[in-house]
């Protein structure tokens, strides 16, 4: 857990992309602009409902209005729900039929992955997950009531969802290696937490308890110049410390520990598809 910590704090705070094949993030001056198949490509852009690609007829239905739109990206859901409804058993359908429609209508594809949450709740994750909640246990507000939100403190969360993304994203690499459709991907939906602004579980109060590793206020005393503003404005509010709980240091730096763990999904997307693979986070306040 500690060292999902380290990477994952460090992801959060500075995103860096490598070199792709088929499209990447390249800096421009003080911009950051899309490179697909060497070109910038400026996305003209439809993202479709929650709901909306869960049927190849639907796929088959829209997007060919998207084309006559002039848009040449679609934003697309990929559901782990569907992706997964048995434990261990992969259905790609949609993947595959979101894939050849964009190609029949000249667009590109960025995914948006509904894992283990999406807009907080987890709402989108598999059946199974969501039955055996002692396997895969819920976030507790502070006072102690459970919510329909997967605890990102939870090893065997964890390990679900990072094993479905990455089936997932083997099976995208493999069929889409040459034409290079899919240009980006979302790591999770508005992750977050609703009701409190983190998880009050009994594993998580352990933790935000815990001390902040020293690795990591190392990492900030020497990129201070380059930490987002709220974060330095905060943590030199605070006198600047060089060591503490998490839970010492409020926000934003105690806040992101909730889902630290995302950092290692967009390395391990860019191995596989040489991609840029953002994610967000929604917070509650």
């Amino acid at each position: 857990m500690k060292n999902w910590i380290l990477i994952l704090v460090l992801s959060v705070m500075t995103v860096g992309y490598v070199n792709a094949q088929k499209s990447t993030l390249q800096k421009q001056g003080t911009a950051t602009q899309l490179v697909v198949d060497g070109k910038p490509f400026l996305i003209l852009g439809g993202e479709l409902g929650n709901s909306s690609a869960a049927c190849t007829e639907d796929i088959e239905r829209i997007f060919p209005k998207l084309q006559r739109m002039g848009l040449n990206t679609v934003l697309v859901p990929a559901y782990w729900d569907l992706i997964e409804p048995q434990e261990g058993q992969f259905d790609f359908t949609l993947t595959d039929k979101v894939i050849r429609q964009a190609r029949q209508n000249d667009l590109k594809v960025i995914f948006l992955w509904f894992g283990a949450w999406k807009n907080s709740m987890s709402c989108y994750a598999p059946l199974w997950f969501k039955e055996n909640y002692k396997k895969y246990p819920r976030a507790y507000t502070q006072k102690g009531k459970p919510l329909e939100i997967a605890s990102a403190f939870s090893e065997n969360v964890f390990q679900a969802d990072n094993r479905a993304f990455s089936g997932w994203m083997e099976h995208v690499a493999a069929i889409d290696k040459e034409e290079g459709t899919v240009v980006m991907i979302q790591i999770e939906n508005e992750i977050g937490m609703l009701e409190d602004a983190r998880d009050y579980s009994k594993e998580a109060n352990a933790l935000f308890n815990a001390p902040v590793p020293a690795e990591l206020m190392s990492y900030l005393q020497k990129n201070k110049k380059t930490l987002h503003p709220q974060m330095l404005e905060k943590w030199e509010s605070q006198g600047s410390k060089k060591q503490g709980t998490w839970q010492e240091y409020s926000e934003p730096i105690s806040t992101p520990m909730n889902y630290l763990w995302l950092g290692t999904t967009p390395v391990m997307w860019k191995e596989w598809h040489k991609a840029p693979g953002p994610s967000t986070i929604f917070h509650y306040s």
